[in-house]
């Protein structure tokens, strides 16, 4: 099983070549080498006996005939971000295929799907693949992505054919964990409980602008000592939550001069648990405190929702049968939340979804220094067949 796990690491390195910027992985929805990914990914699906297809919404499809009434689906995205690693995504799909490869015409039907598009990148809104065999695209099919499906050689008018379809029983989602928790546990796989939700809001803070020589401390009206003020807390309540991650990453401020006060700030926040009501609480309290320190400041505070997305619980009785499949291989089993969104979320309210970890060496991720271990991909291709023979 190594040789199949080095041949899975090999075949993600090798497509991560393709790409739209020499020298570094960029693969977006539908670019040209998304073509080269099709080609490489579909000679293999057909080498294992996978019947073809690309779908209208440019998802690769590979189908296995096996026996029994009902479908095993396993997917997961083909897309990257600027400059990525090797294996957010496409190691999930590739490892679908290895799987195929390993059972040599056993077992039930499989569909491997490798989606054109999770990370939002091209068009600023995520999981255009997976939205669209579950049916929920018509809220992003603006005319620039229809036209970026005919430019492919792709019909929209093909899209209701990409749904699922309806003798699909179960969905597994291999993927990196991109974080240090197993990494930290000294471990090679965990089982995915839920996908945490996530709130995302703008803040801006108005102060007045003046000069940094001649206002005196006492009457300074700062927006950006506001906002750190602000950002201090943030961390010490989401320090308090177990399982919270609260975080304030871009940060925009006006005039922006060394030798001016600032005047206004504008700070993202971005809060996430796999618990919808702490999330919204703690969102609430954060927003609060918010208002409470610009008052005192003699400030304006106002803020903008940006997302507010629920958390997903994947299924309960295929999570049970992942972690006896963890367990039979010789493996501790490890359930966790994961704090970022995949595939397997926009999945799961359709069709009963589990998600599969793998360590990140360093919890490195969107990034080239990306990697996997091959041991953790024996381990996981191991967890795979058994958890196949028995979903």
């Amino acid at each position: 099983m190594i040789e199949l796990a080095n041949k899975v690491i090999q075949y993600c390195r090798d497509l991560a070549l393709c790409t739209e910027e020499p020298g570094r992985t960029t693969r977006t929805f539908l670019s040209p080498p998304m073509r080269e990914v099709h080609a490489k990914l579909g000679d293999w699906m057909r080498s294992v006996g996978m019947a073809v297809s690309v779908d209208a919404a440019g998802n690769l499809r590979g189908v296995k005939p096996g026996s029994g009434p009902g479908r095993l689906l396993i997917a997961s995205h083909l897309d990257t971000v600027p400059n990525a690693g090797a294996f957010d995504g496409i190691l999930g799909v590739v490892m679908g295929v290895a799987l195929v490869e390993a059972l040599n015409g056993a077992g039930p039907t499989i569909e491997v799907i490798g989606f054109s598009e999770e990370e939002g990148v091209r068009f600023g809104f995520p999981f255009i693949g997976s939205r669209a065999v579950v049916g929920t695209l018509d809220s992003v099919l603006t005319p620039a992505v229809l036209e970026s499906i005919g430019a492919f050689g792709l019909d929209p008018a093909g899209l209701p054919d990409a749904r699922l379809s309806p003798h699909t029983t179960a969905c597994i989602e291999f993927h990196i964990e991109q974080g240090p928790v197993l990494e930290d546990l000294g471990l090679p796989v965990g089982v995915v409980d839920a996908i945490a939700g996530q709130s995302r809001l703008i803040l801006t803070f108005r102060g007045k602008a003046n000069h940094a020589g001649t206002t005196p401390m006492r009457l300074r009206r700062d927006a950006l000592a506001c906002a750190a003020e602000w950002i201090g807390i943030v961390e010490k309540i989401a320090g308090e939550e177990p399982g919270l991650v609260a975080t304030v990453g871009s940060i925009t401020l006006e005039p922006n001069a060394t030798n001016v006060i600032p005047g206004v700030v504008r700070a993202s926040l971005d809060v996430r648990h796999a618990s919808d009501s702490i999330r919204e609480e703690t969102a609430a309290e954060i927003l609060q405190v918010a208002a409470r320190l610009s008052e005192l400041r003699g400030i304006s505070f106002e803020y903008q929702w940006k997302l507010n997305q629920p958390a997903v619980l994947l299924d309960p009785g295929l999570r049970d049968t992942l972690a006896s499949a963890v367990e039979a291989t010789g493996n501790p089993v490890h359930r966790m939340t994961s704090g970022a969104g995949h595939d397997a979320m926009v999945l799961a309210p359709h069709v009963p979804t589990v998600m599969l970890f793998l360590r990140s060496p360093g919890g490195i991720s969107h990034h080239p220094e990306e990697a996997v271990i091959a041991s953790d991909v024996e381990a996981a291709l191991r967890v795979g067949l058994e958890f196949i023979h028995n979903v």
